[in-house]
């Protein structure tokens, strides 16, 4: 099966087409990234020539790839998202729990509820109550008074998706799956243990960073926020007075997290902004890290904000995972690990056959990721199959299987 997916980022689009046959047999047939200037926090600057790219961005995938492309996983930004968290409960007096039951709890619930406005990007079962007690898979078989289902559902503002996906369209490609980026990054960046044992998964990009949770193998949080790694780019053209080519050359090749005794004696050169290109002026080390630490330090405050506003700072999480462009600031795995007090390590793309080189790096996880969503795992599998049988006899709408349940 061939499976396709977009990542259209504040500073690059990329595109990854794949031969599917399951998560452990992935062969990559071509993967692409084109610079981008058109985007600036998920807002479209210059309508025309984005589509221009993803045109020429989905044409030279498909020659690589040797294949036509109809539909692809986009991934979406949860920028101005919000994370709604609900459960529903039936009592049924010590019968044996079947399918049955479960589908009249979901059909009590918001499961099915939506807003003209909104686009629900997620939606499933993050565990089930029997009695009190909490299970992660479904209990069919057990007996039980009382049967409650927990769910987390994602929902972001209409009008910024069909933004984006009108270009695709356009194109004469269908969407299959919207993907809400975090969760794409954690996809192609947790081991299977990671997202068992539970995960913070943090994505640095360039102007959003983005914060998914994984816990007994459930996507159970995900939100991003308006601060990316070029916010930090920025501040040190400020601080030094220098171009922003400069800022982004210091941060790469000088920026650390992590101070040292020496950084005070460390002499860099940089230019000045003006018009003699042979003017410049010289700093310490320390001085540039002083610049990149409060900014760093803000963001990963921003992102464990967002895990407190959901009642996760409780949660015995010990594990997070950086990835993105970001994630390649020296000692970043180091600094994490002392803000949220637990192990951190930066992570490059899971090993997939035929991925170039170029393209292992932590800031191309979010569109390998894409092509790793699979709709049967991330969402409710029994009414996936369901709804699935009854197109083929013909059923004009999705929901028409519920009115034998209601």
């Amino acid at each position: 099966m061939i499976k396709a997916g977009l990542d259209i980022g504040n500073s690059k689009i990329s595109c990854i087409v794949v031969d599917y046959k399951n998560y452990d047999k992935i062969n990559i047939l071509s993967t692409f990234s084109i610079p981008t200037t058109n985007i600036k926090k998920n807002i479209i600057l210059n309508y025309e020539n984005l589509s221009q790219q993803i045109k020429s961005l989905i044409y030279e995938t498909e020659k690589l790839s040797q294949t036509k492309l109809n539909s692809i996983n986009l991934n979406v930004s949860l920028l101005n998202s919000t994370s709604h968290y609900y459960d529903s409960e039936i009592k049924i007096n010590n019968e044996k729990i079947s399918e049955l039951h479960l589908k009249k709890i979901i059909n009590k619930s918001d499961f099915f509820n939506s807003s003209p406005d909104k686009l629900e990007l997620f939606n499933n079962i993050i565990s089930y109550g029997i009695d009190n007690n909490q299970y992660f898979t479904a209990p069919l078989g057990n007996y039980s008074d009382f049967v409650k289902i927990n769910f987390y559902k994602i929902l972001t503002q209409r009008k910024y998706v069909e933004n984006f996906s009108n270009v695709i369209k356009n194109l004469k490609i269908s969407i299959e799956n919207y993907v809400p980026s975090p969760l794409s990054s954690a996809l192609s960046s947790l081991t299977k243990d990671e997202k068992e044992l539970g995960t913070i998964c943090i994505d640095l990009g360039y102007s959003t960073s983005s914060i998914s949770i994984f816990e007994n193998n459930k996507f159970i949080f995900g939100d991003t926020i308006g601060v990316g790694s070029n916010n930090i780019t920025l501040d040190i053209a400020r601080g030094v007075s220098t171009t922003i080519s400069s800022a982004e050359r210091l941060k790469t090749l000088y920026g650390s997290l992590i101070s040292s005794p020496s950084d005070d004696h460390e002499i860099i050169e940089t230019p000045i902004i003006t018009g003699d290109k042979n003017t410049f002026h010289q700093i310490t080390r320390s001085n540039l890290n002083s610049i990149i630490k409060p900014r760093v330090e803000e963001t990963l405050e921003m992102l464990w904000q967002k895990i407190k506003d959901n009642n996760f700072s409780n949660k015995k999480i010990n594990n997070v995972v950086i990835t993105g462009g970001g994630s390649q600031l020296d000692n970043i795995e180091k600094y994490v690990s002392t803000i949220f007090a637990s192990g951190a390590r930066v992570a490059y793309p899971i090993n997939l056959h035929n991925l170039d080189n170029k393209y292992n790096k932590p800031n191309f996880c979010d569109v390998i990721g894409s092509i790793l969503f699979d709709p049967k795992i991330h969402g409710i599998n029994f009414l996936y199959k369901q709804s699935k049988s009854k197109k083929k006899h013909g059923f004009s709408s999705f929901f028409s299987w519920l009115d034998q349940y209601i």
